[in-house]
């Protein structure tokens, strides 16, 4: 698309938006956040699947013709007659050889969690700590089969990624180290989780050359074995977005046990990406510079000396890799200056472009009025639809929604979590996380962080309108 049309097409999303009262803009170029996965022979939505059909059971809300199923939920007993942990948050679908998937889900749990993660010996990290993953096994017709701890004695495993060879990358958002809270190790690293064989998942290792900070999620690019990871820092400075140059790119399981370099984007001209307010901003010549102690044995990891200045931005979480377009896709959840970023937003995703080394802001919840009560706001965990567009996960205020993106750039709701529960321990009320599709394409996964809820959605995903 030229930047003329590019152009026309941002000027009229946001004339549709703005006499809508929603405060989203979309970059022109809406054929990468189309097509970046490969579509199951369809164009997929137009204008969205239409109006959400109120649950008669208060549990979610969807379009007409979709159901959910509830695979799992928190403090429910399991086969093994453990009780599922709380907090849901991201998660890693994997296809299973009957047909079915393999969930790979994490909990982001410390030690105030109400239903804490419980993993045998073999399987923990740190006794000091509950948090982890379990994972879940469904048949094609989503009913449960098994659920399993197969990561214990991490800590806040908030999301991760997926690796081509079929395994979890697992990230903890914290900095504790030994000694803090209780915690007998350090923490701030990723995991590697295998979804079918378990017993690779015994004495589990931290894959140190990552990286110690707090993680939020990654994407790998099967081409380079690259991997790209944020940081959801939401205290000064602001969080970085990383690379990993593995020295066994691609090798399998535990090929990132080998190490790699570290590196840290930086951007010329552009410090704090809260600046950027109008969405498909181009920047052009990202460099990487490297990161000096990715351990962080003094300094946190984005507050360290670098031969260039890094560029940061305020709580970057979701990541998704592209197929189709090999970009890799990152989110600013939101921005607000009295916390250190320069100007407001209520979310950004960008795209990041290895082979051109541009950056662009593909997509800007703004925010005209500090006290203003949006629409949508606050985009966290990212999934691309294998029928076309970008799927986003609410973390926000108010009520929070899976929302998707149309052929000609709208934002439209999906899904509205109806489950609002809070206490002042545990004020999330109803974050929703972890979306992704399985193999066939017929099924969406996705939690609802609190209560813990696992949902399948099934549906006319071919519906164009």
């Amino acid at each position: 698309m030229t930047e003329q049309s590019s152009a026309l097409t941002r000027r009229q999303l946001i004339a549709r938006t703005a006499a809508a009262g929603i405060a989203v803009s979309v970059a022109g170029s809406v054929e990468a956040l189309y097509s970046a996965q490969p579509a199951l022979g369809t164009s997929g939505p137009k204008v969205g699947y239409g109006p959400l059909v109120p649950d008669p059971d208060g549990m979610l809300d969807l379009p007409h013709g979709f159901k959910y199923k509830i695979v799992s939920r928190e403090g429910e007993l399991r086969p093994d007659g453990l009780k599922s942990a709380s907090r849901f948050d991201g998660m890693g679908v994997f296809p299973d050889k009957h047909g079915g998937a393999r969930l790979v889900r994490n909990h982001e749990c410390n030690l105030t969690a109400r239903n804490p993660l419980k993993a045998p010996p073999e399987r923990t990290y740190d006794p000091g700590t509950v948090g982890g993953t379990s994972t879940i096994v469904v048949d094609r017709h989503n009913q449960p089969l098994d659920e399993y701890t197969s990561l214990g004695g991490t800590a806040v495993n908030c999301s991760g990624g997926p690796t081509p060879w079929r395994t979890w990358l697992t990230c903890e958002e914290t900095e504790r180290r030994k000694g803090d809270a209780g915690y007998t190790k350090d923490h701030g690293y990723i995991f590697e989780v295998d979804p079918y064989d378990n017993r690779r998942n015994v004495d589990p290792t931290p894959l140190t050359a990552m990286g110690r900070f707090q993680h939020e999620a990654v994407a790998l690019d099967p081409a380079t074995g690259i991997v790209y990871e944020t940081e959801d820092a939401f205290v000064a400075p602001l969080g970085g977005f990383y690379r990993f140059l593995p020295e066994r790119p691609c090798g399998g399981w535990g090929s990132l046990r080998a190490g790699g370099e570290l590196q840290a984007m930086h951007v010329p001209g552009l410090l704090d990406m809260s600046t950027v307010q109008e969405a498909g901003a181009v920047f052009h010549d990202v460099q990487w510079v490297k990161v000096p102690d990715p351990l962080a044995t003094t300094v946190s990891v984005r507050a360290q000396e670098y031969k260039k200045p890094i560029t940061g931005g305020y709580k970057l979480e979701g990541c998704w890799w592209g197929k189709l377009d090999r970009c890799v896709y990152f989110v600013s959840s939101f921005a607000r200056t009295e916390l250190g970023p320069k100007q407001n937003h209520d979310g950004q995703v960008w795209r990041y472009d290895p082979r051109r080394k541009t950056l662009t802001l593909e997509v800007i919840f703004t925010r005209p009025e500090p006290n203003d009560n949006p629409l949508y706001d606050a985009p966290d965990n990212i999934t691309m639809s294998p029928y076309g567009g970008l799927m986003m996960c609410e973390d926000g205020t108010g009520d929070q929604h899976i929302l998707g993106t149309t052929e000609d750039g709208e934002v439209f709701k999906f899904a509205k979590n109806r489950v609002n529960i809070g206490t002042p321990e545990e004020p999330e009320f109803g974050e929703l996380a972890g979306a992704g599709f399985s193999a066939d394409g017929r099924t969406m996964f996705f939690n609802v962080y609190n209560p813990g809820i696992t949902y399948a959605i099934t549906g006319p995903w071919r519906r164009r309108r």
